[in-house]
């Protein structure tokens, strides 16, 4: 009976000494796979880590809680310095807070890790277009549109800049690729018909305002836009009217008010358009075209010290207001202030005036 017991015991010391082996005992090739299991399960917990803190960054992003989901998105990045749509995610967040400078880096980096990936390239673009360093934005707008070119909004981020560069020919090229594959977007049809207004194509201009209009009848901006080109047509009737309906869907739409103030001034309608011109400055109390405006009706109204005040007042808001200098020193000039009136068209003629230099020239000299 004595050695079947001895022999249980031994089993069991073999057993035990086998599951208390030490890191030495195990063979290189054992070591290796027992260093792999453990690598893999750090970098599964990595992973998971990275997305648990990806999801919640995404939930703040839909939330519009901008400065948390770029936290998030930052943690999921420091867990997977790899995962390519966190940074994505990170810039898109960090241009959506104006954090232009922080959109560069990010959106970099991640053109280091995906250098085909054309939507980096437009949100870089948006970044550098955020920060005024339009030669790059361009650069990228151009490099996403070359990797990708069925994105409207690189064609529309590209057609602003040429826009903003005065390179209207360019601008009406590129808004044009964006509504045709946006299916007519009512912003670049309305910025479309700004190209075509600047180059003095009055027609095409108010063509594209009314496709913006019928595609987005709440856009004031627009109509005030339609209101604007209608007065280079002389349709001052079409005019006061899309004034009047830009009024009644944004009522504190300044430029609207004075706007339509302006044609009415144009028609003799004094009264009605120093209201709409007082209007404008009781919704924005430093807009100087609108004291500049009220100081003409009053020269017309032979009513001189008015006219002058409200032209100081129109140059105190803006010193560079031309068109205020112009009429105080018409002011001046029936005031019998021959000196003060050449001081003051002399200034707008510096200031680009056209209406300055002709009263200069021909009341002060040349």
């Amino acid at each position: 009976m004595i050695q079947p017991k001895t022999m249980i015991t031994l089993l069991c010391l073999v057993v035990s000494s086998y599951a208390f082996s030490q890191p030495g005992d195990l063979t290189p090739e054992e070591q290796a796979y027992k260093d792999s299991i453990t690598a893999l399960n750090l970098e599964n917990e990595a992973v998971a880590n990275s997305q648990e803190a990806y999801n919640k960054g995404i939930e703040f992003f839909s939330s519009k809680k901008f400065g948390a989901a770029i936290e998030q998105f930052r943690k999921s990045i420091e867990f997977d310095p790899n995962f390519t749509a966190a940074y994505y995610n990170k810039g898109v967040a960090e241009n959506e807070s104006e954090k232009f400078a922080d959109g560069v880096k990010t959106l970099s980096r991640l053109i280091e890790l995906k250098s085909d990936y054309s939507k980096a390239f437009f949100q870089r673009g948006r970044s550098y277009q955020g920060l005024n360093d339009y030669l790059n934005a361009e650069t990228d707008y151009e490099k996403s549109i070359a990797l990708d070119g069925s994105n409207p909004k690189a064609y529309y981020n590209y057609a602003t800049l040429r826009f903003l560069q005065l390179d209207y020919d360019a601008a009406i090229k590129f808004f044009t690729k964006s509504i045709d594959l946006d299916g007519g977007n009512a912003n670049a049809l309305n910025d479309r018909g700004s190209s075509h207004r600047m180059k003095g194509d009055y027609t095409k201009a108010l063509a594209d305002y009314q496709a913006a209009i019928r595609k987005n009848p709440n856009m004031a901006f627009v109509l005030n836009n339609m209101g604007t080109t209608k007065s280079k047509l002389k349709d001052y009737t079409g005019a006061l009217a899309a004034f009047s309906q830009a009024i009644s869907i944004d009522a504190n739409f300044h430029l609207a008010y004075n706007n339509r103030g302006v044609v009415q001034m144009n028609q003799n309608r004094y009264s009605e358009s120093i209201k709409d011109f007082q209007k404008a400055l009781s919704i924005k109390a430093d807009y100087s075209p609108a004291a500049a405006n009220i100081s003409g009706i009053y020269l017309k109204q032979e009513e001189y010290k008015k006219a002058l005040d409200m032209a100081n007042k129109a140059i105190k808001m803006d010193k560079d207001n031309a068109a205020a200098y112009v009429n105080r020193g018409m002011a001046k000039e029936m005031l019998r202030d021959m000196n003060g009136a050449c001081q003051d068209w002399l200034k707008a003629k510096e200031l680009g005036s056209e209406m300055g230099k002709i009263y200069y020239a021909g009341n002060c000299g040349n």
